[in-house]
């Protein structure tokens, strides 16, 4: 049996925050959880040209703030605007709810997991070498800044008979260490042979946190 844990959830609170923040009671959580994966679902399959690594989820009453993570924001944005107005249309009309949309820019997509692993998906359904492909992933987030990073390929790789897994890894990876920024993406070839798991770790640097009591007041440094 695996005892494998997500770097994020083992993180939140710490390093990482939540994506979905709210408040609900026990009757109205079920119905808010769906809607929530129901709004990612349908922003990242019409939007998924357009590099959306993290959708974070704010709600004040009955109005919903959409934080859209993003590498092309001019693709969702449109002329003018017209394309966001037009998304805005189109959840109002899903969740029957207001909907503001925010959108942040993802200045460096080479250290952002979740692009990486997406972007290695995507050669690998073009048919282009894995090996390659991870190897100049890793260079490209090297360069980019990333302290270390690590690749697994799980599956029928190259249209082997039996399935597989290639690691491939450069840097360091403390995984243990919470205190460090480690970003994990998740993403799925397709191929003709079978689907082919793809994940990332990108190991980003520590964040510090110490309490220190001084002269009976808490003081808290980063």
């Amino acid at each position: 049996m695996g005892q494998k844990v997500l770097p994020t959830g083992l993180r939140l609170g710490i390093t990482e925050d939540w994506r979905s923040r709210w408040y609900a009671t026990k009757d109205q959580f079920k119905g808010i959880l769906i809607e929530d994966h129901r709004l990612r679902e349908y922003i990242k399959k019409r939007y998924k040209f357009a590099g959306i690594p993290k959708i974070e989820i704010e709600r004040k009453g009955e109005e919903v703030n959409v934080l859209l993570n993003c590498a092309r924001p001019g693709l969702i944005i449109g002329r003018k605007g017209a394309e966001i107005d037009k998304l805005r249309g189109e959840l109002e009309a899903l969740t029957a709810k207001k909907i503001n949309i925010n959108i942040i820019e993802v200045t460096k997509p080479e250290v952002d997991s979740q692009l990486v692993a997406e972007g290695i998906a995507e050669q690998i359904e073009k048919r282009a070498s894995f090996r390659r492909t991870m190897k100049k992933a890793i260079e490209m987030a090297r360069q980019s800044g990333a302290l270390g990073i690590k690749i697994i390929l799980s599956g029928r790789l190259a249209g082997a008979e039996i399935a597989r897994r290639e690691v491939q890894s450069e840097g360091s990876i403390p995984l243990h260490t919470l205190c460090a920024r480690i970003d994990y993406g998740f993403a799925v070839a397709n191929t003709t042979y079978g689907t082919i798991g793809v994940k990332v770790w990108i190991y980003k640097g520590r964040v510090k946190k110490v309490r220190e009591k001084s002269n009976g007041v808490d003081a808290k440094t980063r």
